[in-house]
């Protein structure tokens, strides 16, 4: 593996250990046209693929893209229908052998995390929390592997948890709880952090 490889590894690790603190956005659509030897078949068909396109571009989102597409590859269709709580139809279309449509599926997010841990695919798909009473910080990185652990490290020694909610090049944006804010701006302070609050946002950096 190269170092590049090893970096994205290496930081994509890191981030893992953060489950962001707003719930994910489950939902997706698929367009399909399939031919077949009849419209029933057919329509199973588009429906296999839509489900396993909308699986595959919604939870890649939140977990590790190679590894979901591999375990796709080879999942039963009955096990990934129990993945999706809602679908919808809209622009059907149906002839002999033809089926098309525009397919709409929301993904149930119990069912999800839980199937991507059984096949070991690593994910921050979250829970759904209250975010109310939370403190957002933005921290700028120098060196993004080092600077990312050193912050969480301070975190972490004031039981504080970090809840990342964007990753932006060489920004990362997470909540923490109210009441913590002033305990972690010391912490970081003392550890030779800046800080500065911008309409209520704590941007911190070297």
């Amino acid at each position: 593996m190269n170092f590049v490889g090893k970096f994205l590894v290496l930081f994509g690790a890191l981030i893992f250990m953060n489950a962001p603190v707003f719930a994910a956005s489950l939902t997706g659509r698929a367009n399909v046209n399939v031919t077949s030897d009849t419209a029933t078949n057919a329509k199973n068909m588009a429906f296999d693929e839509a489900r396993r396109q909308i699986i595959r571009d919604v939870l890649s989102n939140y977990s590790d893209a190679n590894t979901l597409r591999e375990v796709l590859k080879n999942e039963k269709s009955a096990v990934l229908t129990n993945l999706i709580s809602t679908s919808s139809i809209t622009g059907e279309r149906l002839s002999d052998t033809t089926y098309s449509a525009v397919i709409e599926m929301t993904l149930d997010r119990a069912a999800a995390q839980s199937w991507m841990n059984e096949h070991g695919i690593q994910n921050w798909i979250g829970r759904e929390e209250n975010v109310y009473d939370a403190s957002q910080m933005v921290v700028t990185l120098t060196n993004k592997i080092s600077d990312w652990a050193s912050v969480r490290g301070i975190a972490a020694s004031n039981d504080i948890d970090l809840n990342t909610t964007l990753i932006d090049g060489n920004q990362i944006s997470f909540l923490i709880p109210v009441s913590k804010r002033g305990a972690l701006t010391i912490a970081l302070r003392d550890a030779g952090w800046k800080y500065q609050d911008r309409d209520g946002v704590l941007h911190i950096f070297r």
